[in-house]
């Protein structure tokens, strides 16, 4: 068997997530060619030698050889974390890995006021729902932070927002009140909340939903012109049946992103 796998691997805050692509596979879905992923906890006291076991055995459940590997792309949200992802690559493999950053083609004109502060896995999400979905398109990353992503309908990065993700904001909420308990992060059977835990569970799923709602409605507001909403991230597939706004949900968005930036540097 030729080198016709692609290893793409997107670090987050919390996880970072790990994609085997069959190169020979085309497709216009985040799916298509995905032969598989898998995704562990960002330690940042990992070594390049325990990366390249997970790796390996990533490989083995997948019943690739590594030595049909035929390209790495990586984006990084956390820098201290690339050095060791980096170092895995060139030391247990002789492929020079596909790193979003200056200097990489990404296909997507960056209109940030400095380009090199967007992040690549926001860069990464954005050149995927353009490729999917076209603009103007508005991704929602509902990760450890929830990104807005805005693309217009040239195929440019023009920026978004930031606010704490769903958890933190959960987390920060139940540390700081005494009488809130821990609570599951499920959909309650009402919007008013007739307990407690109703009441937490209210304000955060629909809370949320809305705080998501309104943005994206300021967003098109300003675009001037409609625009489709993806959501991607840990939590998409929690909020995105209460959030109206959103349309379309690819939890592999940045791994797809991936693929096509890797594909536009070799």
């Amino acid at each position: 068997m030729g080198a016709s796998y692609l290893l793409a691997i997107d670090v987050g805050n919390t996880q970072t997530t790990f994609g085997l692509f069959d190169l020979d596979a085309g497709g216009v879905t985040a799916d298509d060619g995905l032969v598989d992923h898998w995704k562990v906890a960002t330690q940042l006291g990992r070594t390049d030698d325990e990366l390249a076991g997970l790796v390996g055995s990533f490989f083995r459940l997948a019943r690739v050889d590594l030595d049909d590997l035929g390209g790495v792309a990586v984006c990084s949200a956390v820098p201290r974390f690339l050095t060791t992802i980096t170092g895995m690559v060139e030391r247990f493999t002789d492929l020079a890995p596909t790193v979003i950053g200056p200097g990489v083609k990404t296909g997507m004109p960056i209109r940030y006021d400095n380009p090199r502060e967007a992040g690549a896995d926001r860069i990464a999400n954005a050149v995927a729902a353009y490729e999917l979905f076209g603009g103007p398109a508005i991704v929602v990353d509902l990760g450890t932070a929830t990104n807005f992503d805005i693309v217009s309908d040239r195929g440019e990065f023009l920026g978004g927002a930031i606010q704490p993700g769903l958890e933190i904001s959960l987390d920060a909420l139940t540390r700081s009140a005494a009488a809130l308990a821990d609570v599951e992060l499920r959909v309650p059977s009402s919007v008013i909340g007739t307990s407690t835990v109703e009441g937490l569970q209210s304000g955060a799923m629909y809370g949320y939903a809305a705080s998501i709602d309104g943005m994206v409605a300021r967003f098109r507001e300003e675009l001037g012109q409609d625009a489709t909403v993806v959501a991607t991230g840990g939590l998409a597939t929690l909020i995105s049946p209460v959030a109206s706004s959103i349309e379309h949900v690819e939890p592999h968005l940045a791994l797809h992103g991936l693929r096509i930036i890797h594909s536009r540097n070799t």
